[in-house]
């Protein structure tokens, strides 16, 4: 009777201490920004390019189409033609290059801290890639891979990754394959095509390539050109800071100064992931600043326009990860800043399509959260999600990797989960109905026709 009470009491202890672990924190609430977020406001164009494109197919391509419009409109007219057409892709291709080369040199005199500013930049460098990618998208085979830009003078120490020369100082900007770097990449005021930033260092004497990068498993790291590469990319640009800044005019060498000290730093000692974005902290690091705070500690400031994050629906989301900071510095957003040249652009083209499947059911997504919804998972899960938190915990102190990210909660990382889980159903279903739009129409849909086939999906799901 005595060991069938003890088991009682022991079995009631364990069940309440699982009750107890089980009562859910409370979340801060988070309101709207003070701004909207872009907006095309362009459906009935998207449609009547869709049916010029229908139209070219039917009746056939002509023998040359005008390449010398400047604006993201005239840019888009022609788009149809070139989807339906491949023998114009690679004009197209180097249209869009020298409008972008263009754009970004007279954005240097623009006053990028304007709305309407930043609105004409986006429509420009985000919409021209945009239309190149939807003709890409109609024959991935005849697409460019790698695209190469401006190759922007620098004094410091070098060496050719991939075929191209990548100089110490030099940014990547990337987009990885999963949920999250979707949601990353979409989940601004400005939705972008990148997840990502690392610095690259390359020693001055062995030339080997380093890339610095924080990850949000193992906090801020330094690995090989290769290491780097073989982590999931969609696509990678390389950015590098104008020669002509009166910083680098000054001293050539102040790129490979800033990723010098950012390499003797994680040598150091191990830095912790930011999942409150607060860039103005050093002492954690999410992935822009890997790059903004040494840079800016050289006297360059990146981003010249911060990024923000206004709507109610995705701030509520991404508070429950963990963010804090709504204007801070995205990947995407680095692309548009006047200081920094684009050197080259890679796109795997056989895995666009996959990468605006993602876009578009994050996007689907995020309407529902401004409907919203939320990011749930099973109330039984938060006591095991917090005893892995403590054993993850004391793995971090021993300098191992637990199964909850450090400086994540155990519910953020059960939200993460969901969210995650949630975006690849729904990717699987707006694939499985791609694949009925293409045997019925016989072309892949375009985005605006993914986001209609993402929005019916979420609505079902």
């Amino acid at each position: 009777m005595h060991r069938l009470k003890v088991a009682a009491g022991t079995a009631g202890g364990l069940a309440a201490l699982f009750l107890l672990l089980s009562i859910p924190s409370a979340e801060p609430e988070r309101s709207a920004g003070t701004r909207a977020a872009f907006s095309w406001n362009a459906d009935a164009q998207w449609r009547a390019l869709e049916s010029t494109f229908v139209q070219v197919r039917a009746t056939g391509c002509p023998r040359s189409i005008p390449l010398t419009a400047t604006e993201p409109e005239g840019f888009f007219a022609i788009g149809p033609v070139v989807a339906a057409c491949p023998q114009f892709q690679d004009e197209y291709v180097r249209r869009y290059s020298r409008m972008r080369k263009s754009v970004k040199t007279a954005s240097r005199a623009w006053d990028l801290t304007t709305v309407a500013a930043r609105d004409r930049l986006y429509r420009a460098l985000y919409g021209g890639r945009a239309a190149v990618e939807e003709a890409m998208l109609q024959r991935p085979e005849s697409a460019t891979a790698l695209l190469r830009e401006v190759d922007e003078s620098s004094a410091t120490p070098a060496a050719v990754v991939r075929g191209v020369d990548i100089h110490s100082g030099d940014i990547l900007v990337s987009r990885g394959g999963y949920p999250t770097s979707a949601l990353i990449a979409r989940g601004n005021d400005y939705p972008g095509n990148f997840s990502h930033v690392g610095l690259v260092h390359v020693d001055s004497v062995s030339h080997a390539v380093s890339v610095i990068e924080a990850h949000i498993e193992r906090g801020v790291v330094a690995t090989t050109a290769d290491g780097y590469l073989a982590d999931k990319k969609l696509r990678l640009m390389v950015l590098r800071p104008r020669a002509d800044l009166p910083q680098l005019v000054r001293d050539p060498m102040l790129p490979h100064r800033a990723a010098e000290r950012a390499l003797a730093r994680v040598r150091a000692g191990h830095i912790p992931y930011d999942f409150t974005m607060d860039y103005t902290d050093p002492s954690r690091l999410f992935c822009s600043e890997v790059a903004s705070w040494v840079y800016r500690d050289q006297g360059v400031t990146l981003w010249m326009a911060l990024s923000t994050i206004s709507s109610s629906g995705l701030r509520r989301w991404l508070g429950s990860f963990g963010v804090r900071h709504f204007e801070t510095q995205e990947p995407s957003d680095l692309e548009y800043d006047p200081q920094l040249v684009v050197v080259a652009e890679w796109r795997d083209p056989q895995a666009l399509f996959q990468d605006h499947v993602d876009n578009a059911v994050i996007d689907a997504m995020l309407e529902g959260a401004e409907r919203g919804d939320g990011l749930t998972y099973a109330w039984y899960a938060l006591a095991p999600a917090r005893v892995a938190k403590a054993y993850s915990w004391t793995v971090e102190r021993f300098g191992g990797v637990g199964p909850v990210p450090e400086g994540m909660s155990a519910a953020a990382a059960l939200r993460n989960s969901a969210f995650s889980a949630r975006q690849r159903l729904l990717a699987g279903h707006v694939h499985e109905a791609a694949a009925r739009f293409m045997r019925e129409r016989g072309y892949r849909p375009p985005y605006w026709a993914l986001l209609d086939l993402a929005r019916e999906a979420t609505a079902a799901w």
